[in-house]
């Protein structure tokens, strides 16, 4: 595999002291940390959509991407012309997943048995590559948000013809993630939302969503796929308010429709700024009620109001995503697939590989990072002495749920007013910054 990108070897790890930048610095798969060698951590994936089909355009500006093996025509032939560089592209980098949606990998026909009679056709052309290099699919969905059919939404659309339109694509994305072995099926609701309530029926269009993800389950049971169904929260962006938000709003829509057996998160550090919320915070919210499943690694920029999909080389938000993953035992289901872009400057094929190393020797820092941190253990035993009152006498009748109001009045009457200890945030800051 030397055709696409001739002037890149296989990217090997050389150690923090090597200025070769077509090395890793910190990524070394076989490395074992915290039990655990690093490719098992990690689990990287690369999303075929930012591969292959980005063409590095903007709202202001059409696309400035190199890519040499594509005759920019919407045609069978050219889907399937992708496909060997992009295996040559994950041999290379060393990243044994990728994940896609079904009009990344597959184009659009004259009529809808075309489309999916194409999708059949680069499911088997994949499957085929996936044998020969022992890559791996990590998750797939189905697009139900570029094509103008699905401007108002695809389960959530006020036309029945769309809902329609939407299951056919996602039980034909769902049979091919089942034939490639997709260890997840992801659902990103990019325009299940609304512009206005003027013209919105609320409560009917998320009754909708649930029918659709229920059809879904159902589906999936009678194909006997076994892999994990996840939902990406996000806020905004097209939607004045996307109905699943962030991680608490996606767990209530599935508690309330009786789906969270079904479903985990897969959480995305962009959505995460763009909802107001830390990446962190998103995790702990998933990882408490038990549904943290992927995680697409990015970053956005605060000072822009929009997704922009940007490769995550900051260490604090690697090395705080993995402190939560490693507290939580890792990765049940699911990995760190690379929903990331290059910037639109950096137009060449070779800045895919810069692009991705950066990416991965970031989390691989953070790794460590998080490792030697949770050794370390003085955080988690200042968060533990904090809370140590919970532990005992009245603390602990109220977490057994056998303290009620009388008693607790009762015993507030005898105590002394409470006197708080310090919070001590930054010395907690300082500590991680030992670190970092």
């Amino acid at each position: 595999m030397n055709q696409y990108f001739p002037n890149i070897p296989k990217i090997q790890y050389e150690g923090p002291k090597s200025k070769n930048q077509l090395a890793f610095k910190h990524y070394n798969p076989e490395e074992v940390v915290a039990g655990k060698t690093m490719k098992e951590h990690m689990r990287f994936g690369a999303a075929y959509w930012h591969v292959m089909r980005n063409e590095l355009g903007d709202p202001f500006g059409a696309g400035t991407a190199l890519m040499p093996w594509d005759d920019n025509s919407q045609s069978l032939q050219n889907a399937l012309d992708r496909i060997p560089v992009f295996f040559e592209f994950l041999d290379k980098i060393g990243i044994d997943y990728y994940c896609f949606h079904d009009r990344d990998i597959s184009p659009e026909g004259a009529t809808l048995a075309e489309t999916h009679a194409n999708l059949i056709a680069i499911t088997n052309e994949l499957e085929k590559y996936q044998k020969q290099t022992g890559k791996k699919l990590l998750w797939g969905t189905a697009c139900l948000f570029a094509h103008p059919r699905y401007a108002q939404g695809g389960g959530t659309s006020p036309n029945a013809d769309v809902f329609a339109y939407s299951a056919s694509q996602i039980k034909h994305a769902l049979d091919a993630t089942h034939q490639l072995g997709g260890e997840g099926y992801t659902f990103w609701g990019g325009r299940e939302g609304y512009a206005t309530l003027l013209n919105t029926d609320m409560k009917r269009e998320l009754d909708h969503l649930a029918q659709l993800l229920q059809g879904a389950v159902d589906y999936a049971k009678k194909i006997g796929y076994q892999g994990q169904f996840y939902i990406e929260p996000k806020p905004r962006e097209p939607s004045t308010h996307q109905y699943d938000s962030d991680a608490a709003a996606c767990l209530n829509f599935l508690r309330e429709y009786n789906l969270l057996d079904h479903f985990k998160l897969n959480l995305e550090t962009n959505h995460a700024t763009l909802a107001g919320h830390t990446m962190e915070h998103e995790m702990e919210v998933a990882i408490n009620a038990g549904a943290l499943g992927s995680i697409d690694a990015n970053r956005g920029d605060e000072l822009l109001g929009w997704d922009t999909d940007q490769f995550p080389t900051d260490i604090y938000g690697t090395t705080n995503v993995m402190l939560r993953l490693l507290a939580s035992g890792g990765f049940t289901t699911g990995g760190l697939n690379f929903d990331a872009k290059r910037r639109r400057e950096s137009h060449q094929p070779d800045d895919l590989f810069y692009s991705h190393i950066g990416g991965m020797d970031a989390f691989a820092r953070g790794l460590k990072i998080a490792a030697a941190m949770i050794e370390d253990g003085r955080i988690d035993e200042f968060k533990k002495a904090r809370y140590a009152s919970y532990d005992s006498g009245i603390g602990a009748q109220i977490e057994a749920g056998t303290a009620d109001f009388d008693m607790l009045d009762e015993y507030a009457q005898k105590i002394d007013p409470p006197q708080l200890d310090s919070g001590r945030q930054e010395m907690l800051e300082n500590i991680v910054n030992e670190y970092i």
